[in-house]
């Protein structure tokens, strides 16, 4: 793992430390926890699938200086994802039936990923951790990285049900696109539309 940079409380680093997996997929589904219930629940199924297909080469995470995991960003570029996984791996936590039924739900949610784009998939802080900074530090730290790897802009969608994500993604430099709404599958993942958005990279 390398260091991205680092603030006086804690670290931004690149990657998942493999002591802070468990955390990271416990944070991931409380933070996600509503718009996955359908297709990834119950919580203790959804935890075990998630850190079986988690990538950490696809995520950045704060640690503080006493080692604790504080948060997360996921993304998604043309070489993977955060939270990847195929029907074997839905199969081994929620048998073929059930992965075959949560595998549609899913693919429901998959967004294509352009080969200049960075993708957002998924940013989360911990409880404890909020109100310090982290969450802006790892939006900060997804952007370094996105110009070191030489994508062009970094994409996010953020739900109609998180104003305060959205908030926090304009104050950053991130704009307005598209709106996608779901329909009937509003019932489903807990959110009526998306708002997709966009950030260019300068370097």
């Amino acid at each position: 793992m390398s260091t991205i940079f680092q603030t006086e409380p804690f670290t931004v680093e690149q990657g998942v430390k493999p002591q802070h997996r468990a955390q990271a997929a416990h944070g991931y589904w409380r933070a996600f926890s509503r718009k996955l219930r359908y297709p990834l629940g119950p919580e203790k199924k959804a935890v075990a699938f998630l850190e079986s297909v988690m990538d950490p080469s696809h995520a950045i995470s704060a640690v503080s200086k006493d080692g604790a995991f504080l948060g997360m960003a996921g993304f998604k570029s043309p070489q993977g994802a955060l939270v990847g996984g195929d029907m074997r791996d839905m199969a081994r936590v929620y048998g073929w039936i059930g992965g075959s039924v949560r595998g549609a739900l899913i693919q429901a949610l998959e967004r294509t990923c352009d080969d200049d784009t960075l993708l957002m998939d998924g940013i989360f802080v911990e409880p404890a951790a909020r109100g310090q900074g982290v969450g802006t530090a790892l939006l900060n730290a997804i952007e370094v990285y996105s110009a070191q790897q030489g994508f062009r802009q970094i994409r996010l969608d953020v739900i109609d049900t998180n104003p305060r994500a959205r908030t926090l993604y304009e104050r950053l430099g991130f704009a307005e696109r598209s709106v996608l709404s779901l329909g009937p599958l509003r019932s489903v993942f807990g959110f009526s539309s998306a708002t997709e958005m966009t950030k260019a990279i300068v370097r």
